[in-house]
């Protein structure tokens, strides 16, 4: 008998306005790996979106799970991979940093790691450059962290969060490469203390589930959506369509240019159809959080 396995790991938003770096919270969109052992690497992309054209050593997945494995002075056996993705790349759905726990979960099973979440939640956040949307795909839920200079990620986690979520995906990219190059380099100090304030104010509401203050708090960034709001079509125009239709608030998924807006769960369906009439070019998609994290199921397999 040999084994194959599913992994299962959930996107994420990050930021949710002024969390800038610290706040995720994963999605019930997901990207799937369905892996076995074999002679030799392979690598099959199943759904649409993902690209046609593979190459082996530069996969991220196949990059990661190898240096994972070395961290720990193993060596990555050869794996056959069927991966399947509802996230689109480059959108701000948390594409990179589920590839990255993937990665890690690949060569957690494949090497006999035994690794803990928050080994997981570490070098996720090492190899993404900061926690949020790393942490959020490991753990579920709604994750407040932050990462010291050595790597170790602290994190609050919460669960359970009475609401929905509705993303505004639009048929543009933006890297977070490009993103950033739009930030200033320095704020002044009444600036950084308000924008520190809002915050402190989004998280203190998260914790507290006070939806109302998280809506307003989620709109109050100073951080990053001033500076970026160039950059997203119908930036504007989708906050205010939003919050007239009974969203608590709306902010840049991530980086951008996708855009998600925290809904009481009672006016979903109603609520994006409403939307797709304002938003036609955009792709909207009704969702909640995912509250299991990545996931690892054994599928047996027998062999005549």
């Amino acid at each position: 008998m040999s084994k194959n396995w599913q992994i299962t790991v959930p996107g994420s938003t990050a930021n949710l306005g002024p969390g800038f770096d610290s706040i995720g919270l994963s999605l019930s969109l997901y990207l799937s790996l369905t892996v076995s052992l074999q002679d030799k690497w392979e690598i099959i992309h199943v759904s649409e979106g993902l690209p046609n054209n593979i190459e082996i050593e530069n996969h991220l997945i196949y990059k990661i799970a190898n240096e994972t494995a070395s961290r720990f002075n193993k060596q990555m056996p050869p794996c056959r991979i069927e991966m399947s993705s509802d996230l689109p790349f480059a959108r701000g759905l948390g594409s990179s940093a589920s590839a990255i726990v993937a990665g890690i979960e690949l060569a957690n099973i494949a090497c006999n790691l035994n690794l803990s979440p928050q080994d997981k939640c570490n070098i996720s956040s090492q190899f993404e450059g900061h926690p949020d949307n790393a942490t959020a795909s490991v753990l579920g839920g709604l994750t407040i962290s932050s990462m010291d200079k050595t790597g170790n990620v602290d994190t609050i986690h919460i669960k359970d969060l009475d609401a929905s979520f509705v993303v505004f995906i639009p048929n543009v990219e933006l890297k977070t490469s490009e993103a950033r190059s739009v930030l200033p380099e320095t704020f002044e100090r009444p600036y950084s203390v308000l924008a520190s304030a809002n915050a402190n104010m989004l998280s203190a509401a998260l914790v507290a589930k006070d939806y109302e203050r998280i809506g307003r708090y989620m709109e109050a960034d100073l951080f990053h959506e001033p500076f970026r709001a160039q950059l997203i079509p119908q930036y504007f125009e989708i906050i205010n369509a939003a919050k007239e239709n009974g969203a608590y608030g709306t902010a840049l998924s991530g980086a951008g240019p996708t855009m998600i807006a925290m809904i009481p769960t009672t006016i979903g369906k109603q609520f994006v159809l409403n939307m797709e009439k304002h938003f036609p070019t955009h792709k909207i998609i009704l969702t909640k959080a995912d509250h299991t994290g990545v996931r690892v199921t054994e599928i047996p397999v027998v062999t005549k």
